[in-house]
């Protein structure tokens, strides 16, 4: 890939144009955010409208709404956009105030700075009457202190003289409105409490409607001109849920206003504070200059690159992305969130897409934070267990035991899915089997095992983790039925990642029967579970099979399971699907390319021809091959083999052709799992291709306008994490790291430092050598696997591997 090593700053993201047709996509990627919040991109001087979208979002904050949908009330929870604290306008001689929709931009640069989570704009705008003026802004979240943001906001006139009139406010008389498709339904999330004003200071505070948190906002500003603090008088203007306060001055083309604005946000959430308002007066009284918290805020952030950070030389683009992939994800879930009960939602803290919703997405982001942030995976996972409670009652409520999480989860652990949808076509209601999707139980799972796996942290697994393991096996070991006319084991009523297959004949109930992803990944749990009862201290495992009340027979069981799923292969070594999936019908994918363009959503271009995509072998995203994602290649073998069925020594390659020209890439995340694998067998052209196009998938708003509903998380995690299990070649699934460098030809060298079992790697890898350091408290010898030689490494020395 020939990139102009010009053409990209690899610490920013820059847009140096104003286009109305990409302006909310470019607002979800220039968010700030903490961890705590998250503040969209968007000017300080738009409100919403079909163009901009300001939008601010506290990790866990929902609220529940009934809405009339044709003749039912359907409910829905949804991630609350707050109160804007952001807005900040002006005009000139008591004109109209600025509209960048209705004004002459002649030029404008806006510049997100990952390094220290900053926010700059310079602007120069023409009105009708000719005067120019320059706009510049600065913009932070605090991730020193959670609850703090502020913005600096300048003003120059360029060609006149004249009074400059700014307002800045705390408007709460919002709603949610980020999502098209949600907005014949009830939004209104918010109710005013309060209002006020004294002096620099302004305050809001209100409350969701049904959830019943406050959510509160105090503001601290100042002016100066020329950088001399003005001391003229700022009016305010209160009304019900806002607050505007106002400011005059006079100025000259030689003179330069600068607006400091400070906010403190604080919520009545359970993981919060008891007295918002009060916390948010006092914090903002007190607060420094927006300088002082910008460097307190750099001095943490810099913190955190210390130990995320992935150096790429010689790809200045992929540098770039990787860098904005992991800015996001700190956005979305930073060290702040060890004390915050909050997963880490689909779309981040940066939209209103899925609702805030938490799905399995989680599991192509959680292994960075294993080894980058492992205290905040440690928090991610215990919001699971958290409402594990609700997991088995979602199981009970279903005829299973253990625990069956929901597909979308929020704030108490309840299935927020609905499960029927409204055809608007026929005006009649449906199945909506999207709940089937009852691998999320498997995801959770499996975080947790990847968490133990390469944090060794014992004492979570014995507070939490593995009765979170053994109530999820529990769950699939109930769902597991005998058939006695094939001697196995089967599963039926799930819905496998592919999405796409709702319903097949051969499970009555909706969705299929015997996904392949599934009973392959439910098998290896299994498995998982013995190993982890091997590794629990006896009594500990005692004390947590006796407060679940887990009896050896059951145990017994699921090995019975594991060995005996159904996993059907054909006689060429490819899985099948889901039973039934091989007797589908093919689809001309050429045709379908040449008819539609983008083919990414094939489900809706099916159905809106009057077709089923139940009746066709095509696939939203990897399913089948999403095993050998999750798992090493050799325990899916195992796994299939111990069925008693024999598979070609290349079926991996097979399975990943046969598949790959059946799949539509309808999600961002597909084309993380089909580049892992190609990489893994040797398409290093196709893995790279796919790589990098997923990469660039939120930059370039790939699927036409969902990065303006809020990023991928996932595939912003997946992708970071492939430059170190795919191109360094670091296989963290064993207790002894394997590395196998392939790095793509135009990298000239890949940095990164990471955590595994309690000692930090430093790895630094060109295409002929590895440089490479084990920091420890222990000076035993570590063994690793080199490109298939066993090396020693002596801790806290530097060692260099040639390759």
């Amino acid at each position: 890939m020939s990139v102009n090593p010009n053409e990209f700053k690899t610490w920013s993201l820059e847009y140096n144009d104003y286009d109305p047709s990409k302006e909310k996509s470019r607002e979800s990627l220039l968010t700030v955010g903490n961890g705590y919040l998250g503040t969209r991109g968007a000017l300080e001087e738009v409100t919403a409208n079909d163009t901009n979208y300001p939008g601010t979002y506290i990790a866990g904050l929902y609220n529940r709404l009934v809405s009339k949908v044709a003749d039912r009330d359907i409910e829905n929870e949804d991630f609350v956009n707050i109160p804007n604290w952001a807005y900040i306008n002006f005009r000139i001689d008591d004109g109209d105030w600025v509209d960048f929709n209705d004004i002459e931009i002649i030029s404008i640069n806006r510049s997100l700075n990952f390094s220290s989570g900053l926010l700059e704009k310079q602007m120069i705008v023409r009105d009708k009457n000719g005067r120019e003026t320059q706009i510049s802004s600065k913009r932070l979240a605090s991730m020193a202190n959670q609850h703090l943001v502020g913005i600096q906001y300048k003003l120059k006139p360029l060609n006149y003289s004249g009074k400059l009139e700014v307002k800045s406010a705390l408007d709460g008389n919002i709603i949610n409105d980020g999502v098209a498709r949600y907005r014949e339904l009830n939004q209104q999330h918010l109710e005013p409490l309060e209002e006020g004003s004294e002096n620099e200071i302004s305050w809001l505070n209100v409350k969701t409607v049904q959830s019943g948190i406050e959510i509160a906002q105090a503001a601290k500003l100042s002016f100066f001109v020329n950088g001399k603090r003005s001391r003229a008088d700022i009016h305010s203007k209160i009304s019900t849920g806002e607050v505007h306060s106002l400011f005059a001055v006079n100025l000259t083309d030689r003179d330069e206003l600068t607006v400091g604005k400070i906010v403190a946000i604080h919520t009545s959430k359970h993981d919060d504070v008891k007295e918002p308002l009060y916390e948010s007066k006092k914090l903002v009284a007190s607060a420094g200059t927006f300088d002082s918290i910008l460097k307190e805020s750099r001095n943490s952030w810099e913190k955190i690159w210390d130990k995320i950070d992935v150096q790429i030389e010689g790809d200045p683009k992929s540098q770039m992305l990787v860098r904005l992939h992991l800015y996001h994800l700190m956005v979305s879930a930073s060290p702040n969130n060890k004390n915050i009960d909050a997963g880490i939602a689909a779309r981040g803290l940066h939209g209103e897409a899925y609702r805030g919703h938490i799905f399995w997405d989680e599991l192509y982001i959680m292994p960075l934070y294993n080894l980058f942030l492992p205290k905040v995976a440690k928090s991610i996972l215990n919001y699971r267990y958290r409402r594990l409670d609700k997991a088995r009652k979602y199981a009970k409520e279903h005829g299973y035991r253990g625990a069956m999480f929901p597909w979308q989860s929020g704030s108490d652990g309840r299935e927020e899915t609905q499960i029927v949808h409204l055809n608007p076509v026929s005006g009649k209601w449906g199945d909506d089997y999207s709940s089937l999707q009852r691998h999320i139980s498997i995801a959770v799972a499996y975080n947790v095992w990847y968490y133990f796996q390469v944090t060794d942290d014992l004492e979570f697994m014995e507070n939490s983790g593995a009765e979170m393991f053994f109530e999820i096996c529990r769950f699939w070991a109930s769902k597991s039925v005998f058939e006695e006319s094939k001697a196995c084991y089967t599963i039926s009523k799930v819905m496998g990642p592919d999405e796409f297959h709702e319903e097949h004949k051969a499970s009555e109930g909706g969705g299929v029967k015997n996904n392949a992803y599934t009973n392959i990944m439910v098998s290896w749990l299994f498995v998982k579970a013995f190993e982890i009862m091997g590794k629990l201290p006896k009594p500990s495992l005692n004390k947590i099979t006796s407060e679940i009340r887990l009896h050896p027979d059951e145990i017994k069981k699921w090995k019975k399971i594991s060995e005996n799923l159904n996993i059907p292969v054909s006689k060429d070594g490819i899985i099948e699907q889901f039973e039934g999936y091989f007797d589908l019908k093919e689809l001309d994918w050429d045709a379908y390319r040449e008819k539609y363009k983008n083919i990414y959503r094939l489900d809706r271009i099916l159905k809106a021809e009057g077709k089923s995509p139940d009746d066709y072998k095509l696939a939203k995203q990897a399913d089948t091959l999403m095993t050998f994602y999750n798992i090493d290649e050799e325990d899916v073998t195992n796994i299939i083999m111990n069925t008693g069925i024999n598979i070609p020594s290349d079926y991996l390659e097979k399975n990943y052709n046969y598949y790959l020209d059946r799949t539509s890439h309808g999600s961002t995340l597909s084309r993380v799992v089909h580049a892992y694998l190609a990489n893994l067998f040797g398409d290093k052209n196709q893995a790279g291709e796919l790589f990098f196009k997923a990469l660039e998938s939120d930059f370039t708003d790939i699927q036409g306008g969902t990065t303006a509903e809020g990023i991928h998380a996932g595939v912003m995690g997946g992708t970071v994490l492939m430059t170190i299990t795919s191109f360094a070649g670091i296989n963290f699934k064993k207790d002894e790291l394997s590395i196998k460098p392939q790095l793509p030809e135009n990298w000239e060298s890949l940095k990164f430092n990471f955590k595994f079992k309690n000692h930090r790697y430093y790895i630094n890898l060109t295409h002929s050598q590895l440089k490479i350091e084990v920091k420890s408290k222990k000076s035993d010898p570590i063994t690793i696997d080199f490109s298939n030689k066993k090396i020693i490494l002596t801790p806290n020395k530097k060692e260099i591997l040639n390759y």
